[in-house]
């Protein structure tokens, strides 16, 4: 490994606001402190939940360097970095934490992950975190059986397109909502079964889940829609279904990290989403990848939700 520079180029904010606030700077490099790893990024993820941080809508100490996934080398290791874990400099890992939009990150050990050898580092970034809130949702807050009709709102979105993909290696049967007849195809190609584009005049999404059913409902609706669809998607759950918000028949709204709270639950999500990359031979779709100074034009774009997969930062 190169020597670890002292200054290094990241994206801060000082105070809310639209992208203005976004500022490409220039940063002490962080020094890993106990059961830390120091990681070279090479790709940041962008989350819609960044631009909440961004805008205020969710609160957080300032300033902050935005972001809350990455991938790249691990240039050091912190003090007492468990050896049972395996790293050493130069791995290539994945890992979720914040302070990601930056050329380095200090991240607890315990939330990085060696990269597979049959997996990129992009397709390792572009997978991780909505990829694990798929997998959880269909493991842990409702446990999809083969043959269940499931109800994906939104499904060529980031957290959509994944468990389109999850769903069908199940044998369950995905309807599919979308925005837009170009969103079709690209939902079927990920694995829904029925695809309802979404919009007044343009699909009725209870009747096709009554068609689907025979009148029973699905088992569960992932909803990551919010208040705009929450009575209908009530409506498409069968009597002893769940609706689910990513975001009682049993309505839950599940956060990723409750279920990958310990290194065990971490280990065990991650390696089963490597598996299914690899031997399921997932798609991993990746709308663009921006340099990290162009950080703003990926905030303007996620937040058009014309976008189609995950959106990368390039350091």
């Amino acid at each position: 490994m190169a020597p670890i520079p002292k200054m290094m180029k990241a994206i801060q904010i000082e105070k809310t606001g639209g992208v203005e606030v976004l500022q490409y700077k220039d940063l002490p490099v962080p020094t890993p402190q106990k059961d830390e790893v120091l990681i070279q990024n090479e790709f940041t993820g962008v989350n819609y939940i960044d631009t909440y941080f961004r805008t205020g809508l969710y609160q957080c100490p300032k300033p902050v360097i935005l972001g809350r996934e990455g991938a790249g080398n691990i240039a050091a290791l912190g003090p007492e970095v468990p050896t049972s874990f395996g790293f050493k400099e130069s791995d290539k890992v994945v890992y979720m934490n914040t302070s990601a939009y930056a050329e380095y990150t200090a991240c607890p050990a315990e939330k990085v992950m060696k990269i597979p050898q049959s997996i990129t580092t992009t397709d390792a970034c572009a997978a991780f975190l909505q990829g694990l809130t798929a997998l959880t949702l269909v493991e842990e807050t409702h446990k999809v059986k083969a043959g269940d009709w499931v109800l994906v709102l939104a499904a060529t979105g980031g957290v959509g397109g994944w468990l389109c993909q999850i769903l069908r290696a199940k044998g369950a049967k995905t309807i599919g909502t979308v925005g837009g007849e170009q969103k079709v195809e690209v939902a079927k190609e990920q694995g829904a079964d029925v695809v309802v584009i979404d919009r007044p005049g343009q699909g009725d999404v209870l009747k096709t889940v009554k068609d689907c059913t025979d009148s029973q409902g699905v088992a569960a609706v992932f909803d990551g829609v919010g208040k705009d669809t929450f009575e209908r998607s009530l409506e498409c759950v069968a009597r002893k279904g769940t609706k689910l918000s990513a975001k009682n028949a049993k309505v839950a709204r599940p956060t990723l990290y409750n279920y990958i709270f310990t290194r065990e639950e971490f280990e065990k999500y991650s390696n089963e989403l490597f598996r299914l990359m690899t031997d399921q031979k997932f798609s991993v779709r990746t709308h663009k990848i921006y340099p990290l100074e162009n950080a703003a034009n990926a905030h303007i774009d996620i937040e058009s939700r014309k976008t189609m997969g995950k959106l990368l930062l390039k350091t």
